[in-house]
């Protein structure tokens, strides 16, 4: 090998070198819950040994500890010597709207919600991830009318990031990308980007699929990583992690909300 082929190798191993180290990023997960025996304190150790930075949730909506703005700013001071951590509220249902007034939404560091939650079109409260909570007579007539709702939220609704995206009911769940057809796949992606909504990549349900995430990283909407714990038995954000070497996401295709303790605005 002649020196003018030996300085060609070594300059694309060197470039090959600085192009991996900057899709290194550090992860931060958003969709943290204090529950389940899962404490403060167990955050802050996990956080710490994992280098993932939390995003703790408060869920917000009819049926939920917090279900008006008079109880916010004292669960808020209860996470202040955490200032480590961004501050997410989680809106519940469809109702949220309703219950909780634009100033208070505006004490937390970003907001999201989900589509689990809708009244159907026979008026029947449905809440996807419970069984017997779920009415499907025809599920293709049911998924449109899902796909409807998430574009109808993300359309509407004050968030700034859509979480357990692409979830469906346990009857259908198996069957994922039968239902997710790129249609359907591509009228969310528009409604996101059009409104400038992050959508989650969710570790606990392992969703949203390759094929959505790469749909969407075209079209140029951003993400975000949540796992959406039950408990403290919980790790390392897997899925997201294999997702972003996958689809050869970087930190710049990530939304990230103002730490407004950390930047001095709370």
């Amino acid at each position: 090998m002649n020196k003018s082929s030996i300085i060609t190798v070594v300059l694309l191993a060197s470039l090959l070198l600085s192009c991996n180290r900057s899709k290194d990023f550090q992860v931060t997960d958003l969709h943290i819950h204090i529950k389940g025996g899962f404490t403060i304190e167990d955050a802050v150790l996990k956080s710490e040994k994992e280098n993932i930075r939390y995003g703790v949730v408060v869920n917000c909506g009819l049926g939920f500890p917090v279900h008006n703005d008079s109880q916010i700013d004292s669960v808020l001071l209860t996470l202040k010597p955490y200032p480590q951590f961004y501050i997410g509220m989680q809106a519940e249902g469809r109702e949220w709207l309703n219950i909780f007034s634009k100033e208070s939404m505006s004490k937390f560091d970003y907001v999201f919600t989900d589509g689990m939650t809708f009244t159907d079109a026979k008026g029947r409260r449905n809440r996807i991830w419970i069984k017997e909570e779920t009415w499907i007579e025809n599920e293709e007539e049911f998924m449109d009318y899902l796909v409807n709702t998430i574009v109808k939220i993300l359309s509407s609704e004050p968030i700034n990031i859509y979480v357990n995206p692409t979830f469906l009911p346990e009857q259908m769940s198996a069957r994922y990308d039968s239902f997710w057809t790129e249609e359907r796949m591509d009228k969310v992606i528009k409604a996101a980007k059009d409104n400038n909504i992050a959508i989650e990549i969710n570790n606990r349900y392992r969703i949203p699929s390759v094929a959505f995430i790469a749909r969407a990283k075209k079209a140029g909407v951003k993400f975000t990583v949540g796992t959406n714990n039950m408990n403290k038995d919980f790790s390392g954000a897997e899925y997201a992690l294999d997702v972003i070497k996958k689809c050869n996401l970087t930190e710049n295709d990530f939304y990230k909300p103002v730490n407004k303790r950390q930047d001095g605005k709370l």
